[in-house]
């Protein structure tokens, strides 16, 4: 049986976008490798800082994105529209992946903000979560998430606080709108607490990422991280904690969709951006198969995998960006190897390889080809002269 990676977010004391970054560097996630990436953004004049404090007299790690040029209340807090922040992310250099979640987590706040305003998404202008470090707290939440490597991410019920909190649209009650319309079917509280304990850039964040809200499931404890909150609060200690642990499990079998359409009249030299637009858009794989229809019409098999919450976006891009008049789709299964991504010193530079496994056991490694691409071409070598480096330095891992 194979191990199977679990974390879990005890949301007792509610949840923040600065406490899930928080908790996940306690837990043990790079944060350099996380302001590196931040870099990749269009957004200068802050600084991310860490410390440790206690909250309860447990030491937790506490994260504050501080700008630089510090202002009066809401002055900074620049009001950007969705297509705003949806074009800045999408400008930057982090990989599809982490565009494609971040993009998501804001195009759910801004679907929201948009029902309570009774205006459309591309109307909407975010205030707070516009704000320089809610962006941050969510693109860097999306990375950190990202590199837990977590196979199933669970939460507890979430405690909200009570009471009331000043925005940049007045006084409003707690939770505050926008948190309540974006934890709709997940499970909460109040304790009593009159304090906003549970933001919308946390309530966004926890519902993308979470597959399950329940009781910690059994699993085998590995490590624990607390990020902790703004409050000093009296009753409970203002923290989040992450607990990571794994359990056994057959091998993985997620469920996917394949979307598939035959073409026959279509410029063959389109095929390179229907591919990259559909990866952009979250496919898994996209391939292209040489078929015959009827008349024994030469044609081609377009196929693209995809995760269910996908399909909607990929076959938008197939009617959209390519001659077909309609898509067909089924439900599939795929089952994979656990897998996780580590680099490599080597003496052109540092690679990474993916390493995959059953049973504990590694099956494949395999360098990263745009790293080795890259190397290549700025040492002007053989790629395969790198690939055969990487190789024989990443069998250690195999021990």
């Amino acid at each position: 049986m194979t191990k199977e990676r679990i974390v879990y977010f005890d949301c007792f004391s509610g949840i923040s976008g600065d406490m899930i970054l928080g908790a996940l560097v306690d837990l043990g996630i790079d944060l350099k490798y996380i302001r590196k990436n931040l870099g990749a953004l269009p957004v200068t004049g802050y600084k991310i800082k860490s410390r440790q404090v206690k909250r309860g007299g447990i030491s937790s790690t506490k994260i504050d994105v501080v700008e630089e040029r510090p202002s009066k209340k809401y002055q900074n807090h620049r009001s950007r529209s969705f297509t705003d922040i949806k074009n800045l992310i999408e400008k930057s250099e982090l990989t599809p992946k982490i565009k494609k979640d971040s993009i998501e987590i804001f195009r759910r706040i801004g679907k929201v903000e948009a029902q309570l305003h009774r205006t459309t998404l591309n109307k909407i202008h975010f205030h707070e979560v516009g704000a320089v470090d809610s962006i941050v707290d969510v693109v860097g939440g999306t990375l950190a998430m990202n590199l837990l490597g977590a196979d199933r991410i669970f939460a507890s019920p979430i405690n909200l606080g009570e009471g009331s909190v000043k925005c940049a649209h007045g006084i409003l009650p707690v939770p505050a709108p926008a948190t309540l319309k974006l934890l709709q079917g997940i499970p909460c509280y109040s304790n009593g607490i009159k304090k906003e304990l549970t933001t919308p850039t946390g309530a966004a964040v926890i519902g993308y990422f979470a597959d399950e809200f329940c009781s910690m499931p059994a699993m085998c404890v590995l490590g624990a991280g607390y990020g902790a909150g703004s409050y000093d609060l009296k009753d409970k200690p203002n923290l989040l904690r992450v607990i990571s642990g794994e359990r056994s499990g057959a091998p993985k079998v997620q469920p996917m969709t394949m979307i598939e359409t035959n073409i026959d009249d279509m410029n063959p030299e389109f095929y390179e951006h229907v591919m990259e637009t559909l990866f952009q858009s979250g496919a898994a794989d996209v391939f292209f198969t040489p078929v015959f229809m009827k008349k024994n019409r030469p044609a081609t098999l377009l196929s693209v995998l995809v995760p269910r919450e996908s399909v909607d976006v990929a076959a938008r891009t197939l009617l959209a960006e390519t001659s077909t008049f309609g898509v067909r789709h089924y439900e599939v299964g795929r089952t994979v190897l656990d897998r996780i991504e580590r680099a490599v010193k080597t003496s052109y530079g540092k690679v990474r390889v993916k390493i995959g496994s059953l049973n504990g056991s590694v099956l494949r490694i395999a360098p990263e080809y745009e790293d080795c691409k890259r190397i290549a071409s700025r040492k002007k070598i053989p790629v395969k002269e790198i690939y055969e480096e990487v190789l024989r330095l990443a069998e250690k891992f195999r021990s």
